[in-house]
């Protein structure tokens, strides 16, 4: 009896000393990934550069110019917001992405931040975090002036054009799931089409339809208010918490100090002339 309880009592002691082992093991392990593990803003500085996600074919807000340099809104604040972040805004490296793949390209590590006319939406919320927005935006429909969509209802037996992935897609696919329409990846497409006679209207952010419609005489945005009043903002991943605090203070910043207005003057009013007030488009921080 007395070398069981023995037995026993060594036997207790070993798993005792085991387990107060692996817990040790674990702890270290977790501290030391606590440790090794880099802010999204130290990978950033490390590497001395910031990938950023931009659209090569949505003017005025981002596209490719002819000499294949990227320009646009968003390029605008994507460069200052690299100057403020790595001291030079030429440290940006722009990334092409379409409006499908803008989430997935920071879930894959493809960018740092995405900045391509990101509409905030509550389905995006659960995939990335949005940081503060700097654009105000709502769904438009552009159709020919001598056959004007003046309201949706006049959609019902027409052949609609749209993005695939952006808001106009979600809000006609859940609010008019019998309408036909014709969806493409490419903003270009989806222009050529319409174009081309192959659908009678398109429907995309208002403000990518009216400097549109500018720029293609016979066209006109009839319906210039359409759904919610949504918002364009940053967007990172999950995970990259210190990035998102960093950008909404950039983003106020940028707001606040005139950057936000030097970009809408150089890119945006040039095409919307007096037809589309600033304060319609740039969202205001106090």
């Amino acid at each position: 009896m007395k070398i069981f309880k023995k037995t026993t009592a060594l036997l207790a002691a070993a798993l005792l000393a085991t387990g107060l082992t692996a817990c040790d093991n674990k702890d270290s392990g977790a501290a030391s990934a606590d440790n090794n593990a880099v802010s999204a803003i130290e990978r950033i500085k490390k590497a001395d550069k910031v990938r950023i996600g931009v659209f090569s074919d949505k003017p005025p807000f981002g596209y490719v110019d002819k000499d294949g340099k990227v320009q646009g809104f968003d390029v605008e604040i994507a460069k200052a917001v690299t100057k403020d972040l790595l001291g030079d805004e030429n440290k940006a490296e722009f990334v092409l992405v379409e409006a499908a793949n803008r989430a997935e390209y920071l879930l894959s590590n493809k960018v740092d931040i995405t900045m391509a006319n990101f509409t905030v939406t509550p389905e995006r919320k659960e995939v990335v975090n949005f940081a503060k927005p700097y654009m105000k935006v709502a769904l438009g429909v552009v159709s020919k002036q001598d056959a004007p969509i003046t309201d949706v209802a006049q959609l019902a037996d027409k052949t609609l054009l749209l993005n695939k992935g952006t808001t106009a897609d979600a809000y006609f696919t859940k609010n008019f799931p019998k309408n036909k329409s014709l969806k493409f990846e490419q903003n270009t497409e989806t222009f050529q089409a319409l174009l081309d006679g192959r659908g009678d209207a398109l429907s995309h952010d208002n403000t990518l339809l009216f400097a549109w419609a500018k720029e293609n005489p016979g066209y006109v945005v009839a319906i210039k208010n359409l759904g919610d009043l949504d918002y364009i903002a940053p967007a990172v991943k999950k995970e990259d918490t210190d990035l998102l605090q960093w950008l909404d203070g950039e983003i106020e910043k940028l707001a606040k100090d005139g950057t936000l207005n030097k970009a809408y003057q150089k890119t945006l009013q040039p095409i919307y002339g007096d037809e589309i007030k600033e304060a319609d488009v740039l969202v205001e921080y106090q």
